[in-house]
C-alpha cells in the first residue's frame, strides 16, 4: 500500500476551524456592501430632493426674471412719460422752449409750468342740501 507523502489530521474539529475563518471575512464584506448600498440610497434620495429644489429655484428665477423685465419696461419709459407731461404743462401755460413767453407775465412766472392736476387738501363735506 502505498501512503501519501501528506500528513492529515484525524482531530474531530480540524476541519471546521478554516471554513469558519472565510466565512467570517465574507459577512464583515456583506455587511459593509450593506451599509454602501444604504448610504447609495440615501445619497439618491438626497440628490431627488435636491433636484426637485432646484426645479423649484429655476421656477422662482424666472418668475423674478420676468418682473424685472416689467420693472425696466417702466423704468425706461418713465423718461417719456415725464417729458409729455412737461411738454403739455409749457404748452397749457403758454411757454415755448424757442420763443420765450406769450404772455405779458414775468420772466420767472412763465418759466413755471402750470398745474395739471389739482387735488383739493381737503375734502368738502357734502350738506344734505
Amino acid at each position: 500500500m502505498a501512503y501519501s507523502s501528506r500528513p492529515t489530521s484525524m482531530l474531530p474539529g480540524a476541519g471546521l476551524r478554516q471554513p469558519s475563518q472565510p466565512s467570517s471575512a465574507l459577512s464583515t464584506r456583506i455587511a459593509a456592501k450593506k451599509a454602501e448600498l444604504e448610504n447609495l440610497r440615501q445619497l439618491r434620495d438626497s440628490s431627488a430632493t435636491l433636484a426637485m429644489q432646484m426645479q423649484a429655484l429655476e421656477s422662482k428665477i424666472a418668475t423674478l426674471k420676468d418682473g424685472t423685465e416689467a420693472v425696466a419696461c417702466v423704468l425706461a419709459n418713465w423718461d417719456n412719460v415725464l417729458c409729455a407731461i412737461s411738454l403739455a404743462s409749457k404748452k397749457a401755460s403758454g411757454v415755448s422752449d424757442f420763443t420765450g413767453p406769450k404772455t405779458a407775465e414775468s420772466p420767472s412766472e412763465s418759466r413755471l409750468p402750470a398745474t395739471l392736476v389739482r387735488i383739493p387738501a381737503e375734502q368738502r363735506e357734502k350738506t344734505g342740501e
